[in-house]
């Protein structure tokens, strides 16, 4: 590979069942648009969701059947965890009352300011604060 290759963002797709509990996480709770959604039959199949540069992609698996369907034959299994780097952790903190926490608010040796919390579809979600300087 060339050094004129330039890696330009990174947006994960995140497998569910269905896509709908997903979004007052992300857009209710922390402020994220619809950026692009596409129906399958009298629900979503795929949305995408945007703030700050930061890009999440839901899937459900009913969708990714018609879409991908050599992946759908197989068991999809992962153990993915998202880390979200945020400037404000409180602020995060706040909007996240009632989730249900992973990993409790916590200092790491490198010096973030961390929580991890489980969102709807079942992923793991990190943000982390980093300390400034």
């Amino acid at each position: 590979m060339s050094d004129d290759t330039q890696f330009q963002s990174l947006a994960p797709v995140l497998l569910v069942e269905e896509v709908e509990p997903c979004l007052g996480f992300w857009r209710d709770r922390l402020g994220f648009q619809v950026v692009q959604d596409v129906p399958e039959g009298d629900k979503l199949g795929f949305v995408m969701l945007a703030r700050d540069g930061v890009t999440i992609m839901y899937q459900s698996r009913e969708s990714l059947k018609k879409d991908m369907p050599v992946l759908a034959e197989q068991e999809l299994t992962s153990c993915n965890m998202l880390y979200i780097s945020v400037g404000s952790i409180d602020e995060v903190e706040r909007a996240l009352e009632g989730v249900d926490k992973v990993v409790p608010r916590r200092t790491t040796f490198y010096g973030a300011t961390e929580i991890a919390v489980r969102e709807p579809g079942g992923y793991v979600v990190a943000f982390a604060e980093h300390a400034k300087g």
